[in-house]
């Protein structure tokens, strides 16, 4: 009997040793946001110019939707960083970005995209997603552009 008490004493001072080290994290996600790191990202000229270029390739390819191009874009803003340090999250850096899109007919559009860093063509470049409100006509991001927000 002494023996097991002398080994459940070593072991509950073992846990206690190594919990008093290591501080424990929760699995939430959303208790530790990653940081916000904004370098205009969003703003650069190459990753709107692909917005308009794949835009109007959509408008020309996909049945129903209005035959409008992109003339400007305004209140070009970063709502989301997730870096590619962060092992919790992903290992792909990802800027969630929000913009408005001034259209030819004169209509205004928010747009939301997201910008892959160093997931272009052959991991070269950034790849960028986008969805415009109301020309998601087959729910790719999943209606009113959900997955992109």
């Amino acid at each position: 009997m002494a023996r097991v008490s002398t080994l459940l004493a070593t072991t509950l001072g073992a846990v206690l040793a190594i919990s008093s080290v290591a501080p424990a994290f929760s699995a939430d996600y959303l208790e530790q946001a990653p940081t916000q790191q904004y370098d205009d990202t969003c703003g650069k000229s190459g990753v709107l110019n692909r917005i308009v270029s794949r835009f109007s390739y959509q408008v020309h390819h996909v049945p129903g939707l209005e035959q409008v191009a992109i003339k400007d874009f305004s209140n070009v803003q970063q709502q989301r960083y997730e870096p590619s340090a962060d092992p919790q999250m992903s290992a792909v850096a990802r800027h969630y970005c929000q913009a408005t899109a001034h259209l030819s007919d004169g209509n205004q559009r928010p747009v939301w995209y997201v910008v892959e860093e160093g997931q272009g063509f052959a991991s070269i470049g950034n790849n960028v997603e986008f969805c415009v409100a109301g020309f998601d006509r087959w729910n790719v991001y999943n209606g009113a552009c959900r997955s992109l927000k």
